[in-house]
């Protein structure tokens, strides 16, 4: 229910668990499109704005609705990084990591790569008729890709999962959970010695690499121990999620997975609904720099909101239908990589990595590819969401 309040107040949605977040967050996020620009969710203790044109228009004003928010769980455990930066610092550490991960060196460099690894991961299990693609498929790519991107040699596709996973429960830990404050604390100090184990060979063999290319823009350590970090964490699930959510979404409609199959073309707008469809990366936060009037509502400075692209992914009527996965929607924008200056930096990597390299190399050699059992499949998250299991059978 939502709560009863003079107009002034901020609405606040008082009835729901944060479990209710976990597993659907899209019926909440409805809820608070109605209710204003900003809503207060109590199972989160966090004030959302969920409008898509409120969150552009936010995102274009860095110097009210900043980055840079030393209390952030972001900062705490991650140190200093581009993602709480904004301005001249911003563009200072994102030109540092742009060398890596352009369009230009993400075809020339890492197509190549990633054509190596899937071709391996795919080999392991496709005689086996039958798999959970998190964990044969999207898990261990993502895993090793990144590795290879980042530039750690000895770093295994497991031990990036578990950091990964350990930085982004910490990262989206509102609840305030000490145990998940403690592992990504420990998840940090790990990152941080590979880092100093693989930073020796890339100042004496400098390449493409995103270590690489921060040793030779003359990021301090502790700025490259953060921005690791950071690609690291939604370096890793992103494109992960990214791989699930868009071949979930084509198995359960059948004549969009053979218009797409049957014309490469395709493969780029059906990755953009995928990702519209399911945000890997739902919520990031800024912090009000100054008194703001949003909506009618006066938010004081210092004020921590949170930036739900997720809900505006799904608001109606911009987005028809938006539950439902539809590889032919009509062309418009959706803000699952950001907006403005923070627009995500590994875009391009991510889009080549799923449409000219894992899908169709997943559908060319899984033959009949479908789901084992619709009911099987679970999806969960808000901060970041992504489908968790997805076991599919297939033709051997």
């Amino acid at each position: 229910m939502e709560s009863t309040i003079p107009r002034n107040e901020i609405p606040a949605i008082i009835d729901v668990s944060f479990e209710d977040l976990m597993r659907d967050p899209y019926p909440i996020y409805k809820r608070a499109q109605a209710l204003g620009p900003v809503v207060r969710i109590e199972a989160a203790n966090l004030l959302l704005v969920t409008r898509f044109e409120d969150i552009v228009a936010i995102e274009r004003d860095p110097a009210t609705f900043s980055s840079d928010n030393p209390e952030s769980n972001v900062v705490k455990l991650f140190g200093p990084n581009l993602m709480r930066k904004d301005g001249e610092a911003h563009q200072r550490e994102r030109k540092a990591i742009e060398p890596t991960v352009r369009p230009g060196t993400a075809t020339r460099c890492w197509g190549p790569a990633l054509e190596g690894i899937v071709d391996e991961v795919i080999s392991a299990f496709e005689r086996d008729g039958e798999a959970d693609l998190f964990d044969a498929l999207a898990a261990p790519i993502s895993g090793r890709a990144l590795a290879a991107i980042v530039g750690f040699e000895d770093v295994s596709w497991q031990t990036i999962a578990a950091w990964s996973q350990g930085m982004m429960d910490g990262a989206g830990n509102y609840s305030g959970d000490p145990k998940l404050t403690a592992r990504a604390l420990e998840v940090s100090r790990e990152i941080e010695e590979a880092v100093d184990r693989n930073c020796p060979r890339l100042l004496d063999a400098p390449d493409e690499s995103l270590l690489s290319s921060m040793l030779q823009s003359g990021l301090s350590t502790k700025e490259i121990y953060g921005n690791t970090k950071v690609a690291v964490g939604g370096g890793y699930n992103e494109p992960r999620d990214a791989i699930l959510s868009l071949i979930y979404g084509l198995l359960l409609n059948p004549d969009q997975k053979e218009k797409v199959l049957a014309n490469p073309a395709l493969w780029q707008p059906a990755f953009e609904e995928a990702v519209r469809w399911i945000s890997p990366i739902g919520m990031y936060p800024r912090l009000l720099t100054r008194d703001v009037d949003l909506g009618g509502h006066i938010l004081p400075k210092g004020t921590q909101i949170g930036l739900s692209v997720a809900a505006a992914n799904h608001e109606e009527p911009r987005f028809e239908a938006p539950q439902e996965y539809n590889a032919f929607r009509s062309k418009t924008p959706h803000l699952a990589f950001g907006s403005g200056p923070h627009f995500c930096a590994g875009t391009w990597v991510a889009r080549i990595m799923v449409t000219k390299v894992v899908a169709p190399q997943v559908f060319a050699r899984l033959a009949n590819l479908r789901l084992k059992n619709p009911d099987l499949v679970t999806v969960r998250g808000w901060v970041f969401r992504g489908p968790t299991s997805l076991p599919v059978v297939w033709d051997v």
